[in-house]
């Protein structure tokens, strides 16, 4: 009987002790003034992002939302205290102003468990700098205007892709659709690889992006484990893609042992990662492995692949609803074309100033990246405050929540185009739009993006007239399980009608 009272005692003890675990830091915020919602044991304030009822992203949303005349919000990442930032006072701090402090993301690296997170995105800044400082001159504007031609190509694919496959009753499904242009392109430009995504329907490239960014139960059940560096390290292999790792892996060292038996150089961003491979030095180490390579062609393909994908289809989503805009835009790209005989031209797209409105409005109503992530590297003091952060606490920037704020965008979901008129940005503090992030850790291939996005557009454009469909989910519903990302539940549906 003694022994059962001892073993209930020591069992009492550890549930205390885990519970005082991992509530310890509940009162951190409170203590110092900052309002936030009340959090609870294991969960934090992210409950419903970890039972699966909302994306994280609508999480901070909300959280948003609640705290109008906050500054900053405190929240709770389980037991880890974080804060979100509303004013942009405090966003330029971080992202620009102090980014020597906020240089990190919140993403853990695991490079022998999860060897793709090993890339630009997710770098610490030791790693992260000297490599963005090599990568970088992949992505001048000298650059893009030499691949120009190889992305006209693919678009003129494209075209051709439409006419044969867009059936009688024209309904497609956006994001299916122009995943396949994105990923020619990417390979085309990016690789020098034909990936024939156009001319494969279920071409292998795609189904890499695909599951990339699939989400479902189990990557969210691994979002939450990678948050424990000790259990991952060791067992976090189990739950990695194995199957993605070695097709990225095995394209890239395939291309470019192809590339150096050949002698073969093309000035991109495969030639780029053949000097960083046989000259270390240049970032720093005694050996690049071909997996730190591989990473870093696995970023820049799934982010090519999603992001750009994703504003093509959302663009098409909002000028099917918006037909009065939509025939603007038509009429835009008609007139700049007259000149060059209907052939498009590198300068041809700076012309286009309603075409930029539209993409950058669609990238005000859908960020494809919800929120941003900066964690500093030492304490550290907001300028003009008492409030302090440790080494290593999360800072939220909520883009979706800021850029769909009635009182900084009214009407945030009428698709307005004439919000991004000179007048208006200028008027706008620069932080209320960050589709791209900001400062020196700002995303790499943004002009890249920018010009296949607008390029694919003008192509559906002057070929047909996008209309709703009964399969049009309006308005669009967000998948759940999703973590970063901005993706839906529905799919995004469109009819196309060839025009004459």
């Amino acid at each position: 009987m003694a022994g059962m009272l001892e073993i209930f005692c020591a069992c009492v003890a550890i549930l205390y002790l885990f519970y005082y675990y991992l509530t310890a830091d509940f009162n951190y915020w409170k203590s110092r003034g900052i309002n936030g919602p009340k959090p609870v044991p294991f969960f934090g304030t992210i409950a419903d992002f970890m039972l699966g009822k909302k994306c994280l992203g609508d999480v901070y949303n909300e959280i948003y939302e609640r705290y109008p005349k906050d500054s900053m919000v405190g929240i709770f990442m389980r037991g880890n205290p974080a804060l979100v930032l509303r004013d942009p006072v405090y966003i330029k701090q971080v992202l620009i102003k102090d980014f020597t402090v906020f240089t990190d993301r919140m993403a853990l690296v695991y490079d022998k468990a999860e060897p793709m997170t090993m890339h630009l995105f997710k770098l610490d800044a030791a790693r992260w700098r000297p490599l963005r400082i090599r990568l970088s001159p992949t992505f001048t504007s000298g650059k893009l205007k030499e691949m120009f031609h190889l992305l006209l190509n693919c678009a003129d694919h494209f075209e051709k892709y439409l006419d044969e496959k867009v059936s009688e009753d024209g309904v497609v499904e956006c994001r299916d659709l122009t995943s396949k242009y994105t990923i020619d392109v990417i390979g085309s430009c990016a690789f020098g690889l034909e990936m024939k995504a156009l001319k494969e329907e279920n071409n292998e490239f795609q189904k890499i992006g695909r599951l990339i960014f699939l989400s479902t139960p189990k990557v969210v059940i691994k979002n939450i484990l990678r948050e424990y560096p000790w259990f991952y390290k060791h067992f976090g292999h189990i739950f990695d893609d194995h199957y993605v790792n070695k097709f990225i892996t095995d394209i890239t060292r395939n291309t470019i042992e192809y590339r150096k038996r050949n002698n073969i150089r093309r000035h991109d961003f495969v030639d780029t990662l053949i000097d960083l491979k046989d000259n270390p030095s240049k970032l720093g180490a005694n050996n690049v492995t071909d997996e730190f390579i591989a990473a870093q062609a696995f970023v820049f393909f799934a982010a090519g692949f999603e992001t750009s994908s994703t504003t093509m289809s959302f663009a098409m989503y909002e000028l099917a609803q918006n037909q009065s805009i939509q025939e603007k835009l038509r009429e835009e790209i008609k007139e700049v074309l007259k000149s060059t005989d209907g052939v498009i031209l590198y300068d041809n797209i700076k012309k286009m100033s309603y075409l930029e409105k539209v993409f950058q409005e669609t990238l005000r109503k859908y960020p494809p990246v919800m929120y941003l992530v900066r964690k500093p590297v030492r304490n550290y003091t907001f300028e003009g405050t008492k409030i302090s952060l440790r080494k290593g606490q999360l800072v939220i920037i909520p883009i979706h929540a800021i850029q769909n704020d009635p009182n900084i965008y009214p009407d945030p979901q009428v698709f307005d185009p004439e919000r991004f008129s000179p007048e208006k940005m200028e008027q706008r503090n620069a932080m209320y739009y960050l589709p791209f992030g900001d400062g020196p850790r700002n995303c790499i291939g943004a002009r890249f993006a920018i010009n296949q996005t607008k390029i694919g557009l003008i192509k559906v454009l002057m070929n047909y007239k996008i209309d709703v469909c009964e399969k049009t989910q309006i308005p669009i519903v967000h998948n759940p399980l999703s973590s970063l990302m901005l993706q839906t539940t529905h799919g995004i549906y469109v009819k196309l009608t060839k025009l004459a």
